[in-house]
């Protein structure tokens, strides 16, 4: 074949590749989308080149290649639109990092294709030829430089994106042009704006039958690849199936923004059926949780019902949990023995809390270092040395703690002994049942939880939750390790 001829086809095949995403995915990009992306692609991409303004939602699990898909519509957009000019809006929750991890994944996807490549233009700006794209912080107290998107306007991670800011900002930037719209996010609470989006994009596609909805739990990623189907299931078994992360990021469900932490479900696989023990057992390896007290109140400082806060400490063996079961081997906490001190001086405490750990031989001793806490961390790391861990509360790590500790509850790894009416298990099961959790808005999926009853405290119920902050180390198995959840019924 000649050379001009040669010249001629692959010219053709550019044309022909520049008409569709597939093929420019395939035959341009050299990075081929999977059939779950290149469904709301190409809706997607006909809207923009047919003019017909519509909005769009794609929720996809977590790590299933949503930003991908963005990244290779972004740069099929931008090179047909080169000569012509034109602009694409993209927000983010944050400018750093997501704005600008968003900016650094379409250079990324169009660094080895065989194109000019993107011209940088400013800290939040790239241009391909006459087009353009910019992206912007979509936080509520971001200044943003007002914009026309002619070509797309997109929403990353819309389920972070405040609904107010969004309406205001942003969604008049694609108002005189009719611009095509595109929000990208995963599940989280029905009050987002990508929920309610989709709750009004369900009904436009009840009246027109066109689909505006593009949903893509993990099952539908796992067929096309495998190993992110074990990926996946790794990570039920770590959390469990009734996680609020395995919902929400892989399940795609909408969870409740203020609700009961532990529904019966879940306290359901906290019930143990190993019996409360007065001592260590030989081989095994045990951990002590330390709640500490706050400040005492003076009498007249007390609110109505208010029952002082107490110190309590929570004793488990860390045991092995069955590979083929919920918690896939990994370590369980089974509760062995509950103490509570109300009113009792910290020099005292002290002492008490030491010989505790030496007669249950604690591998590990937890404890709430935060406030008044500090000083008795202080007096324990003179007499446990290494085996201290303390554990200092804020707004962050008291959300993390509260993730961590329902991820072991969810996946049976945290098993209370079996019932036996003792008043230390009676007042946990009551804090239990009383716990509160309530979601934070914005991108860091921060929880605030505990228990609003003053006159119930969540002493013991902060007490387990520690188990959540010891080392992740393997457990041998063991026979006697093997404990099955009570039968709730």
């Amino acid at each position: 074949m000649s050379r001009p001829a040669a010249l001629r086809r692959r010219q053709a095949a550019l044309v022909r590749a520049f008409s569709d995403i597939g093929l420019f995915s395939r035959a341009v990009l050299r990075r081929p989308l999977r059939h779950y992306q290149l469904e709301p692609a190409r809706a997607i991409a006909a809207s923009v080149l047919r003019g017909q303004g519509r909005t769009f939602a794609v929720m996809m699990a977590r790590q299933a290649g949503k930003n991908e898909t963005a990244a290779q519509l972004e740069a099929f957009l931008l090179n047909l639109r080169r000569r012509v000019g034109g602009c694409i809006v993209k927000a983010a929750p944050t400018h750093r990092p997501q704005a600008l991890n968003s900016l650094l994944r379409l250079q990324t996807v169009l660094a080895e294709a065989p194109l000019p490549p993107l011209a940088r233009e400013g800290p939040h700006m790239l241009r391909c030829g006459q087009a353009r794209i910019a992206f912007y912080s979509a936080a509520p107290g971001a200044n943003v430089v007002g914009a026309t998107a002619d070509i797309l306007l997109e929403a990353d991670e819309a389920q972070d994106i405040d609904a107010d800011k969004w309406h205001k900002d942003f969604a008049p930037m694609g108002a005189s042009t009719d611009a095509t719209t595109v929000l990208w996010g995963t599940a989280w609470t029905a009050d987002t704006l990508l929920a309610r989006t989709i709750l009004a994009l369900r009904e436009q596609e009840a009246r027109d039958g066109q689909r505006r909805v593009f949903r893509v739990p993990w099952q539908v990623v796992a067929e096309a690849v495998p190993a992110y189907g074990r990926h996946v299931q790794r990570q039920i078994a770590r959390l469990g199936p009734q996680h609020p992360l395995i919902r929400t990021q892989y399940l795609l469900e909408e969870i409740d923004d203020v609700a009961g932490m532990f529904p019966a479900s879940t306290q359901a696989l906290m019930r143990g059926a190993h019996p409360r023990q007065q001592g260590p057992t030989e081989g095994r390896a045990y951990a002590l949780l330390i709640d500490v007290a706050g400040e005492a109140l003076s009498a007249g400082d007390a609110p109505a019902g208010w029952r002082r806060d107490s110190t309590a400490a929570t004793v488990v063996e860390i045991a092995a949990s069955p590979r083929d079961g919920l918690g896939g081997g990994l370590p369980r906490y089974l509760v062995m023995q509950r103490y509570v001190w109300t009113g009792a001086p910290h020099h005292e405490l002290a002492g008490a809390l030491a010989h505790l750990a030496d007669l249950w031989g604690a591998r590990h001793v937890v404890i709430d270092a935060t406030g008044v806490g500090a000083g008795l961390t202080s007096s324990l790391r003179h007499m446990l040395g290494p085996r201290l861990i303390p554990y200092t509360f804020t707004a962050q790590s008291k959300s993390r703690l509260g993730w961590e500790f329902l991820g072991l509850c969810n996946s049976g790894r945290f098993l209370d002994h079996r019932a036996d009416d003792s008043p230390e298990q009676q007042r946990f099961w009551r804090e239990v049942a009383a716990a509160r959790y309530e979601l934070a808005d914005g991108p860091n999926q921060q929880m605030r939880w505990g228990v609003p009853d003053p006159a119930i405290h969540d002493d013991l119920l902060i007490s387990a939750a520690l188990c959540a902050a010891l080392p992740q180390a393997p457990v041998p198995p063991t026979e006697s390790h093997i404990v099955e959840a009570e039968d709730p019924l």
